[in-house]
This record gives C-alpha cells, sequence and structure tokens, in this order.
C-alpha cells in the first residue's frame, strides 16, 4: 500500500501544477482585445486543465480525508476551498449569461459589436464575472498556501 503522505504529495503536486494553467487561461482573456470563439475555446482549455488538476485531487484525496485529521487548520482549508469554489459557481452565472447574449447577438463572429451595447444587464454580469474569478483566485490561493502549511506539519514536520 502506498504510504498517505506519497499521495498526499501527489495530490499537492496536481493542485500546484494547476496554479500556471490558471493563471495563463486568465491572462488569455486579458491580453485579448476583442474576444472571439477562437480566442474564448482557448481560454477555456487551460482553465478546464487547471480545475481538472484542482478538483480531482480535491473530490477523491481531501474531502474523504477531511474528518480523520480535523483540526482548526483543516476546518480553514475547507472553508477557504469551499468559498472559492462558491465564487467559481458565482461567476459562472455572470458568464452564462454572456456566452448566451453573445452567441444570440453573432458576436462571437462579428468582433466589431459592442459587447455593452448587446443586452442592458452586460455590466452587471460582467461585474459578477470579475469579482468571482478575482475571489476565487484570492481564496483559491489562502487555501492553497494553508494546504501547503499542513502538508508540512502532517507529513514533513514529524519526521524531522
Amino acid at each position: 500500500m502506498v504510504d498517505d503522505s506519497v499521495i498526499a504529495a501527489a495530490a499537492g503536486l496536481s493542485v500546484t501544477a494547476s496554479l500556471p494553467f490558471l493563471l495563463y487561461g486568465a491572462w488569455i482573456m486579458i491580453d485579448a482585445e476583442t474576444v472571439t470563439w477562437n480566442v474564448l475555446t482557448h481560454h477555456l482549455r487551460y482553465i478546464g486543465a487547471g480545475l481538472l488538476l484542482t478538483t480531482v485531487p480535491i473530490v477523491v484525496w481531501m474531502v474523504p480525508r477531511l474528518f480523520r485529521r480535523l483540526s482548526g487548520l483543516a476546518v480553514i482549508h475547507a472553508f477557504l476551498g469551499l468559498q472559492a469554489y462558491a465564487l467559481l459557481a458565482f461567476a459562472l452565472t455572470g458568464i452564462f449569461r454572456i456566452l448566451q447574449a453573445k452567441r444570440n447577438a453573432d458576436a462571437y463572429e462579428d468582433p466589431d459589436v459592442d459587447i455593452d451595447e448587446i443586452h442592458e444587464d452586460m455590466g452587471h454580469w460582467r461585474a459578477r464575472l470579475r469579482v468571482g474569478v478575482a475571489g476565487f483566485m484570492l481564496l483559491w490561493l489562502c487555501a492553497w498556501v494553508t494546504g501547503l502549511y499542513r502538508f508540512y506539519s502532517i507529513h514533513v514536520a514529524p519526521m524531522l
């Protein structure tokens, strides 16, 4: 049987490896002057890979073991991660509406369309998207740092 420390390290490495994907996926959207369908799908490939590298270890490894080593730090770590995903869900409510409005207006095919003119609620949806994504990344980073400290205190420090 594989030691828990090895699996915890693999889970931590997977979550850590997701950070460049998430950041580059965000950079694609920040850097794009006009978001075409190709830019959107390119962005979603990186974001999807980043979320997969984060979510699989959470669901497969971390959540089932949460109550085995329940401590104050574990609760903080879980709370920060749960709040990050809640803000991601909040962002998805804006993303869905923006995608729907842009598809209905053929704004992905015609880059000259002013996105704010497509729908009267576009500014509200874009604000939801920005708040959700920024909040997700901030809380994801806090949960990641907390998780690194938990890994160190559970699996590394006892060996020293």
